[in-house]
C-alpha cells in the first residue's frame, strides 16, 4: 500500500535552527508565527476563526531517518518512537497545539509554534476540550520529569 500526502499549506516560524525550536510550544508562548493555507484550501477555513487553539498536522521536512529506539530530549534512557515525540519517526509525521491569534483570509496567525520555518501543513482540526482532554491520564516514563 502506498500513501501519498499532499501539503494543503506552509508554516512559517522564527525558528531555522534546531536548537531554537522549544520542545513544546507550550513551553514558548511568545512563539508566534504564521500558516500560509494555499488558496486551493482556503475555504476549508471557512469559520475556524471561532477556535482559541488548533491541532496542526505536519511533515518533518528536515528529519531523514529515524530509530524504533531513541533518547528523548528530558533522559539519557532509550524509549521507543512511539512513546516519544521525536521528529525521527517512520513517517515523519508531527503533531501540534497552537493557539489561533487571527485569520487573515488564507494566513492564520498562530501562537505557541514549535516547528521549523517553511514545514509543510497536512491538516488542521480545530482544538476541542470536550472532545480532546482527556482524565485519569497516566504519561508513562514522563512522570518522572513534568
Amino acid at each position: 500500500m502506498q500513501i501519498t500526502l499532499e501539503p494543503i499549506g506552509i508554516i512559517h516560524s522564527p525558528y531555522q535552527k534546531k536548537d531554537d525550536i522549544p520542545i513544546q510550544g507550550a513551553f514558548k508562548p511568545e512563539g508566534v508565527g504564521t500558516i500560509e493555507v494555499f488558496e486551493r484550501y482556503a475555504q476549508g477555513l471557512t469559520d475556524i476563526e471561532g477556535f482559541s487553539h488548533i491541532l496542526i498536522i505536519y511533515f518533518f521536512h528536515k528529519s531523514k531517518d529515524y530509530s524504533l529506539l531513541s533518547k528523548p530530549f528530558l533522559e539519557d534512557k532509550l524509549h521507543g518512537i512511539f512513546a516519544i515525540r521525536s521528529p525521527h519517526r517512520p513517517n515523519h509525521l508531527g503533531i501540534s497545539v497552537v493557539r489561533l491569534l487571527e485569520r487573515k483570509g488564507n494566513i492564520l496567525k498562530i501562537g505557541e509554534i514549535d516547528v521549523f520555518d517553511k514545514t509543510p501543513l497536512l491538516d488542521i482540526k480545530p482544538y476541542v476540550p470536550k472532545f480532546d482532554q482527556r482524565t485519569n491520564v497516566k504519561i508513562g516514563w514522563l512522570e518522572r520529569h513534568i
